[in-house]
């Protein structure tokens, strides 16, 4: 399933455990494609604490707790790292990540805190959500199979890679547009990755966030930005990506296109694809400020300057995703919207 609708779903589940209704959710995919930050979203969306226990790093004792003698009694220690009304609040988010990277004796532990909400004399808060996340096997990373009873307890969804779904996170985090632009343009990088091989770094959603970072560093250090690249996203992507910035002084004049002037396209389409992540990008930073219409209408006027009316739509896509339905008040986008005939613009 696409990340916006888990986004979605997981949303509902989390507003489900105030209202006596949540089913824990598990969440499938291959590495560094975004589950744990999918769960993270959903914490900073809702205002709520996120409590991230990595169970392959557990011990049995560690969910347990450590016992005491209390008089005759022996009683259990409650690890503080569990939610707490007292000490996280009412409400919150219980993430279990890594959970089939744990040993089968910490997943058995597991198993009354998930389906019961309780271990031991320890209760899970009612308004709190109980959210998994683990690779598959055939992804070669340390994997048990998820035994039956604990399989049970949980709804599961498998994380799809979704191209747009990432462009709009992408342009709300302030991803390099160079990076939104070539993955347009090769849209098959954004997850390459072959077990069979076991590379050591490979393209992934979180690997790209890696060479942005890398092209903010080093920049200015063209003889360092190759090897820099290739240590994120792998030899070949690294490659490609450099290549691909390198193209870019042939970018027509985005500043003269902002203002209105009569700009032609490029004909490269790798250049096409750069420009229009480049000018989403100047979009959302015209955001609350008194210019974003003026900018957002030329830039609707330069998406009808393309020779192929997808990439404008591609463009207008992005740009509405990112900036809203404010885009639709303005006069430019019916006049676009009429140049394009009969193409669809899709949400």
């Amino acid at each position: 399933m696409r990340p916006a609708n888990l986004s979605t779903i997981l949303d509902k589940e989390y507003l489900g455990a105030q209202y006596g209704h949540h089913t824990p959710v598990m969440l499938w995919g291959a590495p560094g494609i975004g589950k744990s930050d999918i769960i993270n979203q959903i914490g900073e969306r809702n205002n709520v604490p996120v409590i991230d226990i990595r169970l392959s790093q557990m011990e049995p004792s560690d969910l347990r707790g450590i016992p005491f003698r209390n008089g005759n009694l022996v009683e259990w220690a409650t690890p503080a790292m569990l939610p707490s009304t007292k000490r996280h609040g009412a409400t919150g988010i219980l993430f279990l990540d890594e959970i089939t990277s744990a040993v089968p004796s910490v997943s058995a532990a597991a198993y009354q805190l998930i389906l019961d909400r309780r271990l031991g004399e320890y209760e899970v808060p009612n308004g709190w959500a109980i959210f998994a996340a683990g690779n598959r096997q055939g992804d070669r990373g340390v994997s048990y199979t998820m035994p039956a009873p604990l399989a049970n307890r949980f709804a599961h969804f498998e994380v799809d890679i979704n191209l747009d779904d990432w462009v709009a996170w992408a342009y709300k985090h302030s991803i390099d547009e160079r990076i939104i632009g070539f993955l347009r343009f090769r849209p098959e990088l954004l997850f390459d990755f072959d077990p069979a091989h076991n590379p050591v770094a490979f393209p992934s959603p979180r690997s790209w966030e890696f060479a942005h970072r890398a092209l903010i560093k080093f920049n200015d250090h063209p003889e360092l930005l190759l090897g820099t690249l290739q240590a994120c996203v792998g030899p070949s992507a690294g490659i490609e990506l450099k290549a691909f910035v390198d193209s870019l002084d042939q970018m027509p004049d985005l500043d003269a296109i902002l203002r209105g002037e009569d700009i032609k396209a490029p004909k490269d389409i790798d250049l096409q694809y750069a420009v229009a992540a480049a000018l989403v990008g100047r979009a959302i930073r015209a955001q609350d400020t008194d210019q974003l219409g003026t900018v957002s209408g030329h830039i609707l006027n330069y998406a009808k300057a393309f020779r192929t009316k997808e990439m404008g739509v591609m463009l207008v896509s992005d740009m509405l995703r990112a900036i809203g339905d404010e885009l639709f008040a303005l006069p430019e986008f019916s006049q676009w919207a009429q140049s394009i005939g009969n193409i669809m613009l899709y949400d």
